[in-house]
């Protein structure tokens, strides 16, 4: 699947954040769980036409300590597949859990750890869900533990030329999959192997980081790549809610350290 690389996420916008982003939220942090008003809700549906697109998907994402037995992890950006609705972003199932909160947009980008071994998409739905629908999603996800099923995997997004040209779903080795109460998104990330190898038993972040899980996503970090691409992107976007919502405050959740010049942003 060839997608092309957009360098923006709302119409018209140009740039003009940080080049990289540092992931340091501890490895069991949540995204922000503010209660919102209906007012906001529908405020924060809308940030995302104003956020370029380097502060949702860095260039480069540092996950310090976010890999296998505390080492960093690094994931650089390969690319950017242009906004648009969920038509066959996930399988069908997966299509009919997320449908009561329907979908106005659909983000993504896909990375490539420092090795170039594993590739990972990461998608933020922007759904037409309000509040009570979204606590609604994110109890069932919880209490039906939909999360451990793999038939509830989301899609990658594949890009020609570049280390994920060959990521598919039979390429799906890890995922995570976070249900915001706190604003309507729902953010995603899945991972597998760069040289195309099949998956045939994949399995779920969570597992796959465990201490003690000997499984080839858990030994490849599959489940570190999704988890640590979710977080960031989660708390990148959570941090941008924050500052369209109360611009006063101060915020240091998306001032991040700019990654070093001839940084490839497409491989």
């Amino acid at each position: 699947m060839g997608i092309a690389v957009c360098l923006v996420l709302g119409l018209g916008l140009i740039g003009g954040a940080t080049a990289g982003a540092v992931l340091d939220r501890g490895p069991d942090a949540a995204p922000s769980a503010v209660p919102r008003s209906p007012a906001e809700f529908a405020q924060a549906r809308l940030v995302w036409r104003g956020t370029p697109v380097d502060t949702l998907f860095p260039p480069v994402v540092d996950g310090k300590g976010q890999g296998p037995g505390g080492a960093d992890r690094t994931w650089t950006r390969i690319g950017v597949a242009e906004p648009g609705d969920c038509t066959g972003a996930f399988d069908p199932l997966l299509d009919r859990v997320l449908a009561p909160t329907g979908c106005v947009k659909l983000l993504r980008a896909t990375y490539v750890d420092s090795t170039s071994t594993t590739v990972t998409t990461v998608g933020v739905l922007v759904t037409a869900g309000e509040a009570a629908g979204m606590s609604a999603l994110a109890q069932r996800w919880t209490a039906e533990h939909l999360g451990s099923r793999t038939d509830l995997i989301p899609r990658p997004v594949a890009f020609a030329g570049t280390a994920a040209a060959r990521f598919g779903n039979a390429q799906r080795g890890s995922w995570d999959v976070r249900v915001s109460t706190a604003a309507p998104f729902v953010v995603y990330a899945v991972s597998g192997f760069a040289d195309g190898r099949k998956v045939p038993q994949p399995q779920p972040a969570a597992e796959a980081v465990a201490s003690g899980t000997t499984s080839a996503p858990a030994q490849a970090g599959l489940g570190f790549d999704a988890t640590g691409l979710a977080k960031a992107v989660d708390a990148r976007l959570q941090a941008a809610v924050d500052a369209e919502l109360h611009p006063n405050a101060h915020s240091t959740a998306a001032t991040t350290p700019a990654t070093p010049a001839g940084t490839e942003q497409s491989r």
